[in-house]
């Protein structure tokens, strides 16, 4: 029988895009990659086709890496806080209200409703407490090892924004994607392997930190090794608790150490 979908993660995921559409439009190009999403998602839900399955996981791939990207047409991202520095010492920050990324949560949600990896109150607490714990230790501790942040602790006038955006359009996608689909569906395929689940999450990691390439090697490092907490929190906590690691993790980042990064 099909999973029920998850509703608490698609309001959230819907309140998300009543934010972003208050700062960004839509233009009718956009509604190419909604279908397209529909297409994949369609083909994805069909067991009793040898090849769809497989076809529309791989065109809900490609999609979701464009839609990552910004690649695709149509999505007119709104600017929710213009280019400035939070402290003296570090490169001037802006942030968009993205139409598009969400778009790869609502799939994964409607289609892969397994992804929510369902725990109780105490382990995903734990979960996550675990997860935290690494990252931050592992992340912002490498960080400060490497130069790349310093300690800075603040709280803008517009940190309410920054937060909301990191929980409705950031964490709860990118934790969807990397640890629900990616690392979950590899815990699936690796299952018989004796350590199939730590193989899945370095995998899942590992491609969580070289989402990050564009912002040069350091940052792959640190997503990577952030990557393993939130993977952990996964295992343990399911997703609720992996979110709730990266959305801490991020905060931690964004209150107490220079954001985003040292200038120069």
């Amino acid at each position: 029988m099909p999973t029920a979908p998850p509703w608490t993660y698609l309001i959230l995921l819907t309140l998300g895009y009543g934010l972003a559409l208050t700062y960004g439009q839509l233009g009718w190009l956009a509604g190419i990659t909604v279908l397209t999403l529909v297409i994949a998602g369609y083909a994805a839900r069909q067991p009793h086709i040898g090849v769809g399955r497989p076809l529309g996981h791989a065109l809900f791939v490609c999609t979701a890496l464009a839609l990552a990207m910004h690649w695709l047409p149509g999505f007119h991202n709104g600017r929710g806080i213009p280019p400035q520095r939070f402290t003296d010492d570090a490169v001037p920050f802006s942030m968009y209200l993205n139409l598009d990324k969400p778009l790869i949560g609502v799939w994964l949600l409607l289609v892969c409703p397994w992804i929510v990896a369902g725990r109780s109150l105490r382990p995903a607490l734990l979960g996550t407490l675990l997860g935290l714990m690494v990252s931050g230790v592992l992340a912002l501790g490498g960080a400060v090892a490497l130069g790349v942040v310093g300690w800075a602790p603040k709280w803008p006038d517009l940190a309410w924004l920054w937060l909301l955006n990191n929980l409705l359009l950031v964490t709860l996608v990118e934790e969807a994607l990397f640890r629900g689909y990616i690392q979950g569906g590899l815990s699936r395929v690796f299952n018989r392997l004796p350590q199939g689940e730590n193989l899945a999450l370095l995998l899942a990691a590992l491609l969580f930190g070289l989402s990050h390439l564009g912002a040069g090697w350091q940052w792959v490092l640190l997503a990577t090794l952030a990557g393993i907490g939130y993977g952990l929190a996964y295992r343990f906590g399911g997703l609720a608790a992996a979110i709730a690691t990266h959305l801490g993790l991020n905060l931690l980042h964004f209150g107490l150490f220079t954001y985003p990064m040292l200038a120069g």
